[in-house]
């Protein structure tokens, strides 16, 4: 029985990627380190540690993580805050979740700031009975401590909530497959269900009530 809906952030809640690369882009060019988009594209989802680690290590021998971190993230939300938006169709998803007794949390790889700057700046706060984001974990996406700590935050088992990610590297955290047309979907050993497709969660919850 599905009981809980764990919701990554970044591309999901909202679509913010874009938002992400020209923050990366004017850091590094600050830097005088280019910036490669396709080399990018795959560690998206990943915590900052991990993206520095295989974009720019160099960076890190000259500055410390955690000031690098302040300054993209401060960046991101300067460009974003413009645009800022829930996706299409999440609001009224949320309320579905909630008319149907599911729990909700965040999974997120982003920092408590930026987490909370989408919530609050979304007005979707008040939807989500937990959080579990980048600076509560010790091991990022592709490892699914985030996910595991999300719905321990619920008070539920793994393998009573379902995961909505985007990024390749969430979607090999929380399962191996992606099956959005079955109910139960395919579990690794985290024990947590997969799908990327609101319709077919709504519709599966539907059929379980």
């Amino acid at each position: 029985m599905i009981k809980g809906v764990i919701f990554d952030m970044d591309g999901v809640l909202v679509d913010n990627r874009d938002a992400h690369i020209e923050a990366f882009t004017r850091l590094f060019k600050k830097y005088g380190v280019p910036f490669d988009r396709e080399k990018f594209m795959p560690s998206f989802g990943m915590t900052n540690d991990m993206i520095f680690a295989r974009q720019a290590p160099e960076l890190l021998e000259r500055y410390p993580l955690e000031q690098l971190s302040l300054e993209k993230e401060a960046l991101y939300r300067s460009i974003f805050e413009e645009s800022i938006a829930p996706t299409r169709g999440l609001v009224d998803f949320l309320k579905s979740l909630k008319e149907h007794g599911i729990k909700i949390a965040v999974g997120s790889s982003g920092n408590t700031n930026n987490v909370n700057f989408v919530l609050s700046r979304c007005h979707i706060a008040e939807y989500f009975d937990a959080i579990a984001n980048g600076d509560m974990i010790s091991h990022g996406k592709p490892d699914p401590e985030v996910y595991l700590l999300a719905a321990k935050l619920l008070g539920l088992k793994p393998e009573e909530c379902v995961v909505i990610e985007d990024a390749p590297v969430g979607i090999e955290a929380a399962g191996p497959e992606c099956l959005p047309w079955r109910w139960p979907l395919l579990f690794r050993e985290t024990g947590f269900p997969i799908t990327i497709s609101w319709s077919t969660i709504s519709h599966s919850l539907a059929m379980n009530r």
